[in-house]
């Protein structure tokens, strides 16, 4: 009878070790379920701006825009530098000039 105690109580011991090991996996998992519905708003949010700024949430569509406006930029820029340089030609020339 006392092994049976004994077997009983340690039984009892794992178990209850067991039960903390288990709602502790049932808060995680939880908070877990709660992230990924907050995770799943955002993305909605997201796409739902995305399709107002930009026409589309698809990030294919998203990724050919972003590098259509760096292309853009890029030759924006040189447009730009090619002005200054003649405007300093044209200063240098007015400054021969004199």
């Amino acid at each position: 009878m006392t092994s049976q105690t004994r077997l009983e109580s340690d039984s009892l011991r794992r178990l209850e070790t067991l039960r903390k090991t288990f709602d502790k996996l049932r808060a995680d998992r939880i908070r877990a379920e709660g992230e990924v519905e907050r995770l799943a708003r955002d993305l909605d949010e997201a796409k739902a701006l995305a399709r107002a700024e930009l026409g589309t949430d698809d990030e294919v569509e998203i990724r050919a825009l972003i590098e259509a406006a760096t292309a853009q930029n890029a030759k924006l820029v040189d447009e730009f530098d090619a002005a200054l340089r003649d405007v300093e030609t044209s200063l240098r020339r007015l400054g021969d000039e004199r």
